[in-house]
């Protein structure tokens, strides 16, 4: 696969802001808003993007058409997503897959935005980043929002650190990482958009599930053959989901002993923290030191 690697930004560029999904808080949008622009960054709102149909941002078109618009406008370096809740699933079979490769840029998102950040991958061939929203810029510590400007400028490998993870099962593994909200994943499964996922890092997190959920769900994943030759598994955030121990108990359970390292823990997705990372760029986590290493830039020189 011939990926097409977006151009790296740098303050002063123009970020457009869309909503794919569901409908979100004006005020919050704006406080995010300031946040960037206190950053040294342009930002421009997609036409409509502050339309709503009950639960839905606008109807499933005019959602299609701020990306479409976004993608395709020269003065817009970057792509951001107002917030996630529901509706990008939708959008997929509406979406022009060609022109979003032929104008590849850096796009943020998570949560119900995966079903975006990874098809992205698989049929625009383009690197995303699974990082945070608009709407919490304002709301999270400037921590969550400096480390997303910089990892969609930065031309370099990068690693990150988990200080708290915890090792699952040990090892060394690389491949190319990808993943995402749990939930929306398998709501992807049966679908033409359902990811490829051997020889991958696999990323999942999610929040509000109760652990039979979550078990349905990983269960799900197994009896599909969505495990099968993967390199390794990485878990960040599962907020609001019961005793972190039950869900890694779970998890270490639908794998066999010593198969594959699992590093649990890492600081990103729903949670106190949402650190940033690239999507569909090579990689090696080292369960037993608790990294993750992106062996390649997710960008290029601009």
């Amino acid at each position: 696969m011939r990926i097409n690697k977006p151009q790296a930004v740098k303050p002063g560029d123009t970020l457009g802001i869309v909503a794919p999904a569901g409908t979100f808080d004006a005020q919050k949008l704006h406080e995010g808003i300031a946040f960037l622009n206190a950053q040294g960054y342009q930002t421009r709102l997609a036409d409509g993007v502050f339309e709503a149909q009950g639960y839905l941002a606008g109807n499933d078109m005019a959602r299609v058409e701020q990306l479409h618009a976004m993608f395709s406008d020269p003065d817009v370096d970057a792509v951001l997503c107002a917030r996630g809740g529901y509706g990008s699933l939708r959008l997929l079979p509406l979406l022009d897959f060609t022109l979003i490769a032929a104008h590849p840029k850096p796009f943020v998102g998570f949560s119900d935005i995966c079903a975006l950040l990874l098809s992205f991958y698989f049929r625009a061939h383009m690197p995303t980043f699974h990082g945070p929203m608009v709407c919490s810029l304002g709301q999270e510590a400037d921590q969550a929002g400096k480390d997303l400007l910089m990892k969609i400028r930065t031309r370099r490998p990068l690693e990150i650190m988990a200080e708290d993870a915890i090792t699952l099962q040990s090892g060394v593994a690389e491949g190319i990482f990808l993943g995402g909200n749990l939930t929306t994943i398998c709501h992807l499964l049966g679908t033409p958009y359902a990811p490829l996922l051997k020889g991958c890092i696999l990323f999942l997190e999610d929040t509000g599930e109760a652990l039979y959920r979550i078990d349905r769900m990983l269960t799900q994943m197994h009896q599909a053959a969505c495990f099968e030759g993967l390199a390794g598994v990485v878990l960040g955030g599962f907020s609001e989901c019961g005793p972190l121990d039950d869900i890694y108990a779970l998890v270490g359970s639908i794998f066999p002993a010593k198969s594959i390292p699992i590093l649990a823990g890492v600081a990103a997705g729903h949670g106190e923290q949402n650190v940033t990372l690239p999507m569909g760029v090579h990689a090696r986590l080292d369960a037993d030191r608790g990294t993750l290493i992106f062996l390649e830039a997710a960008v290029d020189e601009p």
